[in-house]
């Protein structure tokens, strides 16, 4: 396959469909990868497996009513586009979020297919969500989105179906208003149906922590392949929800010192290390913002606005959203003395500041194989549920390290099988993309 016939598909993809941008952005990324892998399996051509992986399998859009506590009535859209079931039931977070649209969605779900497909578990790739914001939101207005959300959604779900999980906006608390609305319509407690659910009924240890310790992992096997480790090392994490804060917890651990964070009100810093108990207590507890941490931390500095990779670092692990990180403030880590990107976020880097750390040799590691840590572990969940037992955390984060560490050696060898010795970005799309086109093969054109 030429570059000619690759621009062709993108192309076609840009057609069938219009405004998406951050779809269109990730199947670019893919596809830059795949000229190598194409070259030497024209069965791949031949049956337009490229093709076929970037239309969804499914995509379901719906209304979604619901009284807020005034009794007026609020009407949002909520959205789950089923990508791709080649390798297990569909798997992917619900987005709860005013900037969510099908476009946001698809590119989530395109994602999700290729990261699912790095951990090695028998999941394909979905993702959904809402338009709605449960910023400033009462209990009970979250309780009667969540139960008409999934009035709608439930008829779509299975556990051998399709097992949505948290996400942005989407946590322990809606997870369980999800799972009693749709225990209330099956007349089933089918456990396997959602993961992230709380440990007292059916979660599983280490979920709540996975995605950022599983970053962290990543980061660690990135710079023991160059000799290095975490020890030492001055790390920046953006955002300070679920991710952020546990990535932070793991680097700690690992023996990095992360010094800043941030939110949508800007970012902290505090050189001595973040205190973690104390972020946990804001974020989490109290849901407040982080300029209440330098309330009460006196050394440390709260910046209204900017960017947080202003700060300088070792390390950086990007765990907000999407395109938060652009060539500017790429730029500036790598003047900074930058030498490793551990994305915790889905696409946090945009397609200039990838290239920028690619040519500059770092240690770069992209989000669906970074962050894969979250999906890995919401497997185990899945595990657990269908044999009725439940893990300690010791077993269940040393299997999430066992991953971790698959997910980069198989990354690695890829990357080194075609040429480009080092480059995690071509071997996980590579390594994503062969695992699903060769079970959509044996499954014959369905």
């Amino acid at each position: 396959m030429t570059v000619s016939t690759i621009e062709a598909i993108y192309a076609e993809v840009l057609r069938r469909n219009p405004a998406e941008k951050e779809f269109h952005q990730a199947v670019r990324e893919v596809l830059e990868s795949l000229e190598p892998v194409l070259a030497r399996h024209p069965e791949y051509t031949e049956l337009k497996t490229v093709q076929r992986i970037c239309e969804p399998e499914r995509q379901i859009i719906f209304r979604v009513p619901w009284a807020d506590d005034r009794g007026e009535v609020q009407i949002n859209r909520g959205f789950r586009v089923e990508f791709n079931s080649a390798l297990g039931p569909y798997k992917g977070g619900l987005r709860f979020h005013p900037s969510v649209y099908l476009g946001i969605i698809k590119f989530l779900g395109f994602e999700q297919v290729f990261k699912n497909a790095l951990t090695g578990m028998p999941i394909g790739g979905g993702k959904g969500g809402s338009d709605f914001d449960p910023k400033g939101r009462s209990d009970a207005e979250i309780m009667r989105f969540c139960q008409s959300f999934m009035t709608e959604l439930y008829r779509h779900l299975g556990e051998y179906t399709d097992v949505p999980a948290g996400d942005i906006g989407v946590g322990g608390r809606e997870i369980g208003y999800l799972f009693g609305q749709y225990k209330r319509i099956t007349n089933r407690y089918e456990s396997g149906v959602l993961t992230g659910k709380g440990l007292g009924w059916g979660g599983a240890r280490v979920r709540t922590e996975a995605t950022g310790y599983g970053a962290a992992f990543f980061a660690e096997e990135m710079l023991a392949a160059r000799g290095s480790s975490l020890d030492g090392q001055t790390v920046v994490v953006s955002g300070s929800g679920n991710v952020a804060i546990y990535a932070i917890e793991k680097v700690t651990q690992l023996g990095g010192r992360a010094i800043a964070c941030s939110d949508s009100s800007g970012y902290v810093v505090d050189e001595r290390g973040l205190d973690l108990d104390l972020l946990k207590q804001i974020k989490e507890v109290e849901r407040g913002r982080l300029s209440e941490y330098t309330e009460r931390v006196r050394h440390a500095r709260h910046v209204t606005g900017g960017s947080v990779w202003d700060v300088p670092c070792t390390v950086a692990v990007p765990s907000a959203t999407q395109n938060e990180l652009d060539g500017e403030a790429a730029q500036t880590l790598l003047r900074n003395g930058l030498v490793a990107v551990s994305e915790g976020a889905n696409m946090p880097s945009t397609p200039e500041a990838v290239k920028l750390f690619l040519a500059a040799g770092i240690a770069y590691g992209p989000g669906k194989a970074a962050n894969a840590g979250g999906v890995a572990t919401s497997a185990l969940e899945m595990q657990q549920n269908a044999s009725r037992d439940r893990w300690t955390f010791e077993h269940t984060e040393a299997r999430l390290r066992d991953i971790m560490r698959d997910v980069h050696a198989s990354c690695a060898a890829a990357a080194e099988e075609y040429g480009d010795p080092g480059n995690l970005v071509l071997g996980a799309n590579i390594t994503g993309f062969v695992r699903v086109a060769d079970a959509m093969h044996a499954h014959g054109l369905v």
